[in-house]
């Protein structure tokens, strides 16, 4: 699984580096990190994320969450945009939940009425399976697999807004790309639920004292191995595998899925 880092700005800051990959390959320590969003960053007083030396930033979330809260960058560092849910929005005309997460947790009624009685895992699997087949998504992961193929393009973090969705299937393709088995993707797809429930642990807390259903909250702010399965069951059916969707749904050439795995894996 990916090495968390106690930063003191940035949720869920986890260090891909060091996951086992077949053939006795790791990834390469040092490159790829991922996160919650960075509204609240401050390199000057958090010297644990300054000493990542980031480079780039691509950051996955809608339109409406980038100007709610935007990414505070780094003098220097390269901030690229690319909303994976764009497509999802437009059709369902309302932002999928995993874009709302700390609006639905200010309000029981809503989540409720929207979320409750099962609801909830069937909109985050919904979604999860846009994250797969809409246009929108696959130029997104596109455009994180061809950053991260550049030689010189340094280390990169990327994120959404919980860094638990949209973030974690990007791993997910990314893990399962280099050579992670699905045992190795699904663990570090679960790993970051500790994180994000303390990261979020305030909101939840007051959702339910003003009698939010806690079951409900943990279906938003976690993830299940549910979500990961509908994802993976979708590129099964429209790709046959991991590797045809990579190539085929997120057109990336054989080159830089090549150049990928010449750069962020390592032996030993």
């Amino acid at each position: 699984m990916a090495e968390p880092i106690a930063a003191a700005t940035v949720a869920n800051l986890r260090d891909l580096g060091g996951t086992p990959l077949s053939g006795g390959r790791r990834v390469r320590p040092g490159l790829v990190f991922r996160s919650g969003q960075l509204d609240r960053l401050d390199p000057t007083a958090d010297p644990r994320f300054a000493a990542l030396g980031i480079r780039t930033i691509l950051d996955l979330r809608t339109d409406a969450e980038r100007a709610a809260h935007p990414d505070l960058a780094p003098e220097g560092v390269r901030l690229v945009t690319a909303d994976a849910l764009a497509d999802k929005l437009a059709e369902a005309g309302v932002a999928p939940a995993a874009a709302q997460l700390k609006e639905i947790l200010t309000d029981p009624v809503r989540a409720e009425r929207e979320l409750g009685g099962g609801k909830a895992q069937a909109r985050f699997a919904d979604t999860y399976r846009a994250l797969v087949s809409t246009g929108s998504a696959q130029a997104a992961y596109h455009t994180l697999l061809l950053e991260l193929a550049e030689p010189d393009a340094g280390p990169l973090l990327f994120h959404c807004t919980a860094g638990k969705d949209r973030t974690g299937w990007g791993a997910t393709v990314l893990l399962a790309l280099l050579g992670a088995d699905d045992a190795t993707v699904e663990a570090e797809y679960l790993s970051v639920n500790a994180a994000v429930r303390a990261a979020f642990a305030p909101l939840v807390q007051g959702f339910t004292a003003q009698g939010g259903d806690p079951e409900v909250a943990l279906c938003v702010i976690g993830v299940v191995p549910g979500y990961l399965r509908a994802a993976r069951d979708e590129v099964t059916a429209r790709y046959g595998d991991m590797e045809a969707y990579v190539r085929n749904g997120l057109g990336v050439s054989d080159e830089t899925v090549a150049a990928l795995r010449k750069r962020l894996t390592t032996t030993g």
